[in-house]
């Protein structure tokens, strides 16, 4: 399949205005075979209750049958089981799980999209791209802040984005590469599956399935042509100073040089926006002065300087040694007090439920986690006070395994030396080279 799907980057690589009329084929019982084994096992089932090892038990029999009701246009995906996870503002984000079957569908559309729409897509864009990350992201944004005359920042939030995403449009955004009827039908099918909840099925007129593999490509699609093209094609060329953007699936940053230019770019991002269906959380969204001569400027009005979030990360304004401009960068808090707090749920779940080596292998595993993901250059305080919060929490629920106690601080100290978890480390050095090992 992948020799396929080079194939159709080429092209589209080669001629921006070519349509695929033919793609449903690509959705083949070999091509699905490959889909599934990507599929990750031990995950929650779908509204069916199948699970993918017991997909796999007829997993010949199962993909000759999806392909057959494909072929015949009678393939229906389920409507997703929505369950809730918590966000860091005590909110709760909704989440679908579809059925196994049709997560081997949304991955094999996801591949073709992706060989399509990869070519397409805009530098400033990063996420749920292969080859791209988090880290490139904010990478990008220290080097657009520090080496530009970067001024003003647009912190712009889209209020519900994978639950306001217009059908008609997302369909019409395809249109423009994609010319298979058959291909855009499976796709506007699950779109359209809607979602179980307490045994109560509701439709879905808009938006698109959360959890879903094919979700991340076409939340791209939709910003590629609502967003992307619109800040390159018309706002930075009418600007007379420097615009940049960063954009991390629906989460962006715009820097500005000029004030008059940033308030017009906030005003008119409202009207374009809006032309799609989609809407700015007034609540979340803020022009702030951010830049080099930011915090003198606050100073002067006794003021302190204005911050930012952006991918888990706030962003202030801070001097090298020298007495120069940097940009700072912590853990946001809100992350930072919810990660203790789950570390802490789970310690206090697991400490009479598993034995003390395999609760140090989850933990190993969950620290490595934290410090690869927030070990940023300038982050250190902030990973220090994770790994001294966690282990001042592993010593208390470990004392209460039993009810006599069975170290002390010095006595854990000496534990430690003898099975060593993971310390606070920066792996990612955005001055001097972008990945430490």
């Amino acid at each position: 399949m992948q020799t396929k799907l080079n194939l159709l980057s080429e092209i589209a690589k080669r001629d921006e205005k070519s349509r695929f009329d033919n793609l449903a084929y690509l959705l083949s019982e070999e091509n699905l075979k490959e889909c599934f084994k990507m599929l990750k096992k031990g995950k929650a089932a779908g509204i069916d209750g199948v699970v993918v090892e017991e997909y796999e038990k007829d997993l010949e029999s199962n993909l000759k049958n999806l392909v057959t009701k494909m072929k015949s246009q009678s393939y229906k995906p389920q409507p997703v089981r929505r369950t809730y996870i918590a966000k860091s503002n005590g909110k709760l984000r909704p989440l679908g799980i579809p059925a196994v079957e049709d997560k081997i569908v949304q991955r094999g559309i996801a591949r073709v999209l992706e060989s399509i729409y990869e070519v397409d897509f805009l530098d400033f864009s990063y996420g749920f791209r292969p080859h791209r990350s988090c880290h490139q992201a904010l990478k990008r944004l220290n080097q657009v802040i520090m080496s530009q005359p970067i001024n003003y920042i647009i912190d712009a939030d889209i209020k519900g984005f994978f639950d306001c995403v217009d059908h008609e449009w997302l369909m019409k955004f395809l249109g423009v590469r994609i010319n298979d009827p058959n291909f855009l039908r499976i796709i506007k099918r699950f779109l359209k599956n809607g979602y179980m909840e307490e045994g109560k099925l509701y439709s879905s007129d808009e938006g698109t399935p959360q959890g879903g593999v094919v979700s991340p490509i076409l939340a791209n699609v939709y910003l590629h042509y609502a967003l992307d093209l619109w800040m390159e094609k018309r706002v930075k060329p009418e600007c007379r100073g420097a615009v940049e953007i960063v954009r991390y699936a629906d989460d962006f940053v715009i820097c500005v040089q000029y004030k008059d230019e940033a308030v017009k770019i906030l005003a008119a991002l409202k009207e374009r926006l809006a032309k799609f269906k989609l809407e700015l959380a007034e609540d979340k969204t803020r022009l702030i002065e951010f830049g080099r001569y930011a915090k003198q400027n606050a100073k002067a009005k006794d003021q302190r300087a204005a911050t930012f979030n952006f991918l888990g990360f706030t962003h202030f304004i801070d001097k090298t040694r020298r007495g120069g401009f940097k940009l700072g960068r912590t853990t946001d808090r809100k992350k930072l007090r919810m990660k203790l707090k789950e570390m802490n749920e789970w310690l206090k779940v697991s400490r009479n439920m598993c034995a003390i080596t395999d609760i140090w292998k989850t933990l190993r595993a969950k620290l490595r986690g934290h410090f690869q993901y927030y070990g940023v250059s300038g982050n250190y305080r902030a990973l220090h006070k994770f790994e001294h919060q966690t282990k001042r929490m592993v010593l208390k629920w470990l004392n209460r395994r039993s009810q006599k106690k069975s170290f002390n601080w010095e006595t854990f100290t000496v534990y430690l030396v003898r099975h060593p978890l993971p310390t606070a480390k920066i792996h990612h050095d955005f001055y001097t080279g972008f990945a430490r090992t």
